[in-house]
């Protein structure tokens, strides 16, 4: 077994030295996954939380945070970065949040621990920022992606399989898509396009930073219309509002519905 770096030949914690190594480039990537209920989620997205832009809040405390890594894990080296990024995608199948955070610097060691501490205080910043609505917020799998540079060279985790569901899930997921017997009649499930039209808007709000009380202003369009639809409380938005909305965002309403792409 090789030794680990950061103790010293007494076996106390101690700083790696680094002086004498090579300045390089250096590049890392990590991720977390954050999980919210149904109606965090769509506060979330919506930017309609009562906290504010939940996503550019965490975006700016992941930054922060790389940049005081060695502030917060005791034996990393102060570093210089040239570069850092977090970004989001939904995962709307589970509710969550896929956060990637990036970092980049040219010097003596990595920036493995920079990247990893921004997808995590991220990750947290979500929390705090939804947690009166919803306490249950999981963070899961903060883990390293990707690392460049230095005697190691590259480093590229596997991808994750599919995780299993709970056997109750399917269960219950039958039971909703499941015709029901009303009053002698059978009413159809939900239509399919529905659901994925829902999750098309919402991709586009994040794409292009739409926040829903905002955009519906600019759209004369009643907010709660819009929040009802992205929430899932109403079934479809109206489709004058629809019109509105894609007017004020410069687009076809196929483009904002998912139903084609834009051409730009």
């Amino acid at each position: 077994m090789s030794k680990l770096s950061h103790l010293d030949d007494q076996g106390r914690a101690s700083m790696v030295d680094v002086s004498a190594k090579q300045d390089s480039e250096r590049s890392a990537s990590a991720e977390a996954i954050v999980v919210l209920s149904e109606e965090a989620y769509d506060l979330v997205l919506s930017g309609t939380a009562k906290k504010g832009d939940v996503l550019a809040t965490a975006r700016i405390a992941g930054i922060m945070a790389a940049k005081k890594t060695s502030e917060l894990i005791p034996l990393c080296h102060p570093l210089a970065l040239s570069h850092a990024a977090v970004e989001f995608t939904p995962l709307p199948e589970r509710h969550a949040l896929k956060i990637v955070a990036s970092a980049r610097t040219t010097g003596p060691t990595g920036v493995e621990m920079e990247a990893m501490t921004a997808a995590s205080v991220a990750a947290l910043t979500v929390y705090d920022m939804i947690k009166a609505v919803d306490r249950s917020v999981v963070i899961e799998q903060v883990r390293l992606l990707t690392k460049s540079g230095g005697k190691s060279g590259t480093y590229e985790a596997q991808p994750n399989e599919p995780p299993s569901e709970p056997s109750e899930a399917p269960k219950a997921a039958r039971r909703k898509a499941s015709p029901q017997v009303l009053i002698h009649e059978v009413a159809a499930p939900k239509p399919a396009n529905t659901s994925s039209e829902r999750e098309a808007l919402r991709s586009f709000m994040l794409d292009r930073r739409l926040r829903a009380t905002e955009w519906a202003k600019s759209a004369s369009v009643p907010v709660n219309e819009l929040y009802g639809y992205l929430s899932g409380r109403a079934r479809t938005l109206p489709a004058a509002s629809a019109e509105r909305l894609a007017k004020a965002a410069r687009v076809s309403t196929d483009v904002m519905f998912g139903r084609k792409t834009d051409s730009r």
